[in-house]
């Protein structure tokens, strides 16, 4: 069994693999550092010239604020557009995408800075495209942001502030395909500043907007990014990508692998 831990201390590592391994995690994951889930400041971190919150109410989402200076954003996935429309809902620390009267649900657990989360997203998530847009099956996300206690910095509490703001703009689905699109290519770097989810956020048609900067910004979703984060210890997750498919949990082999997940969908009657 291989488990991806991101801390470099040898005693944290054997800890990550213990873990993992009351899980049965079949395939590398991210894991927290401690027993009980982990956990991270809830304070979205400022970028170097980031808005104020007097200013931010009234500067337009222009690409001359605070993100111009921001690295480039990649544009999501392609498939990404067939899940614009779809609904997505807040209840707790769990955001919903899909129909919520739809039969089949698949319970996702991730961390914006975990690189197995992203290759589960580039990979079996894209399985989920058609069903959630099908009206089939929905994905109740659980964000959460361990990795900065783990590597330190403030990128997972950031990424998690602007997915939760994306939701009132009904662009979730999007924006959560273009946050995973642009992950750093080395988990260490903190890449997730305001600054360059704004970036992102130009790549999802609709989301840029006063309400949605400000809320970026300022971490107007902090205390909210906290209950995600308590929805993940509590349920008892100890690494990340962890998924369940009406209740079972996806085999990690399968995870990686948009073939293979379709595989363990069509088992659970989803298509």
């Amino acid at each position: 069994m291989a488990v991806h831990k991101a801390g470099r201390k040898a005693g944290r590592v054997a800890a990550a693999v213990a873990a993992a391994a009351l899980i049965g995690v079949a395939a590398s994951a991210c894991g927290p550092d401690d027993d009980n889930g982990g956990g991270s400041s809830d304070k979205p971190a400022s970028s170097s010239g980031a808005k104020s919150s007097e200013s931010s109410e009234t500067d337009a989402p222009n690409g001359k604020g605070p993100e111009a200076d921001a690295p480039e954003a990649k544009a999501p996935p392609a498939a990404s557009a067939r899940l614009a429309g779809v609904p997505a809902s807040v209840k707790g620390g769990v955001v919903t995408v899909g129909d919520p009267k739809a039969k089949h649900t698949v319970k996702v657990y991730e961390d914006a800075r975990c690189p197995f989360c992203k290759k589960f997203e580039d990979g079996g998530a894209q399985a989920l495209v058609k069903p959630v847009a099908d009206g089939k099956v929905k994905v109740e996300y659980t964000i959460a942001s361990f990795l900065d206690k783990n590597l330190g910095g403030s990128g997972s509490v950031n990424a998690a502030n602007a997915l939760r703001a994306s939701v009132e703009a009904d662009r979730f689905p999007q924006f959560h395909a273009a946050v995973f699109a642009n992950q750093a290519a080395e988990e260490t770097d903190d890449a997730y500043t305001p600054a360059f989810l704004l970036k992102i956020a130009d790549k999802v048609e609709g989301l840029r907007g006063a309400a949605f900067d400000k809320a970026v910004t300022n971490g107007t979703y902090k205390k909210w990014v906290g209950e995600a984060m308590n929805a993940f210890s509590e349920d008892g997750i100890q690494a990340t990508p962890t998924v369940f498919i009406d209740g079972e949990k996806a085999e990690g082999s399968a995870l990686y692998e948009q073939a293979a997940f379709a595989k363990e969908l069509k088992a659970a009657g989803i298509s």
